[in-house]
């Protein structure tokens, strides 16, 4: 269970750390720890103090990049009180648009809960930890979810995992860790339209609610349109396009197991998919293809991910984007709208646009900005956590 932190573990940060700390930053990285005392192991609380002894707050210790996660800026104690107080605050917060059950509770630092995720999916929730050392706060965290959500069946467990990593998480707990339920894909629904999803899965459960506003301003704008969507994943886009009068939909992604996913949503909501178009095949392959035979698109969908492996190469939005943007310009049609987005935080905003500019300017496509996304409101953005405002998401008009 949790620890004491009114003791003698904890860390001494340069001044660099604590300026960022004053202002409300949550994370200490490893190379600003200037000092160490205690016991520290993996999942400690820890005091955080400045050089000269002030009380910067209190956090979880960790052995990564990210050596403590703050968790408040005084000496009192990370307890079930606390995380109850902050998951049901968390809950509050959320209006939600009507007919949705697909939402995100808790987005980590931004809610004050660093490092910790919970997304529901109807009756189910997914619960993802960025660190094994967040694997202490895992039994008050269920019952505060408990709590909080009545009609609540079940919890799973994953984690971020990077590369290289993978032993630290081999006997920690995961999968179905509260309740019951099986590995059946799961009915839900954002604004009325349906789709199946893998809660057991982790992040890559089969819809991304990040992009519900972006889905929502486009919903005036399908119909009667033709629309192309690359790295389509399992069609979300796609499904909200036909379901509000699209006269045509392509959806394009190298994995037939996504698009088969796709289809699926496309009878989820009664809509034959047969009316529509799957592409298996590499979305500069099939923007090529498309290209040499003079198809021209309404409305083109780039929303890659921020990195992927194919047989032809490696894909990066933050090298590839401007490429991307000049293939899509060169099917869109006179006077059509192209949506781009990219997640990947370390793509600044700045670096978004020229990578726009660029591929427009290849392409000699010039484009003009005629709505520019956000996050909703159940992904909150903390000012004092500059790494959340991670999503660029621009409508742009040919």
């Amino acid at each position: 269970m949790l620890h004491d932190p009114m003791a003698v573990d904890g860390i001494v940060v340069n001044g660099y750390s604590e300026r960022w700390l004053r202002r409300g930053f949550p994370w200490v990285y490893n190379e600003e720890v200037v000092g160490r005392t205690g016991k520290l192991s993996p999942g400690r609380v820890v005091s955080i103090r400045s050089r000269n002894g002030s009380v910067l707050g209190t956090g979880i210790w960790d052995q990564g990049k990210i050596e403590v996660r703050r968790f408040r800026a005084d000496a009192g104690p990370i307890d079930a009180q606390l995380l109850y107080k902050r998951i049901a605050a968390a809950r509050d917060r959320r209006p939600l648009p009507p007919d949705t059950n697909a939402w995100r509770w808790v987005h980590g630092e931004n809610d004050d809960l660093p490092g910790i995720r919970v997304d529901v999916w109807a009756t189910q929730i997914g619960l993802v930890l960025d660190s094994p050392s967040l694997v202490p706060l895992l039994e008050p965290i269920l019952q505060a979810l408990d709590d909080n959500a009545p009609d609540l069946k079940a919890v799973w467990l994953s984690y971020r995992v990077s590369d290289g990593e993978e032993a630290r998480y081999a006997d920690l707990p995961q999968g179905l860790v509260w309740g019951d339920a099986d590995q059946t894909p799961l009915k839900v629904r954002e604004r009325g339209v349906y789709a199946n999803v893998q809660p057991w899965v982790g992040h890559d459960v089969g819809l991304y609610c990040d992009m519900r506003d972006l889905r929502t301003w486009l919903e005036p704008h399908w119909r009667g349109k033709r629309v192309l969507n690359t790295f389509a994943h399992t069609g979300m886009f796609s499904v909200v396009a036909a379901v509000h009068g699209a006269r045509e939909v392509v959806s394009v992604d190298l994995s037939d197991r996504y698009l088969e996913r796709a289809q699926e949503n496309f009878r989820l909501n009664e809509v034959d998919p047969q009316r529509h178009g799957f592409d298996a095949r590499d979305t500069f392959k099939s923007l090529d293809a498309r290209r040499r035979k003079g198809d021209e698109y309404d409305i083109v969908i780039a929303d890659p991910p921020s990195f992927s492996h194919g047989p032809d190469g490696r894909w990066s939005a933050g090298k590839d984007l401007a490429r991307l943007v000049a293939a899509c310009c060169r099917v869109l049609a006179p006077g059509g709208w192209l949506v781009v987005a990219s997640n990947q935080g370390k793509v600044s905003p700045k670096e978004f646009l020229q990578q726009i500019q660029q591929g427009s300017h290849k392409a000699g496509r010039p484009l003009r900005l005629l709505h520019e996304g956000s996050t909703p409101v159940d992904f909150p953005a903390s000012l004092n956590f500059p790494e959340s405002r991670y999503l660029k998401a621009w409508v742009l008009g040919g």
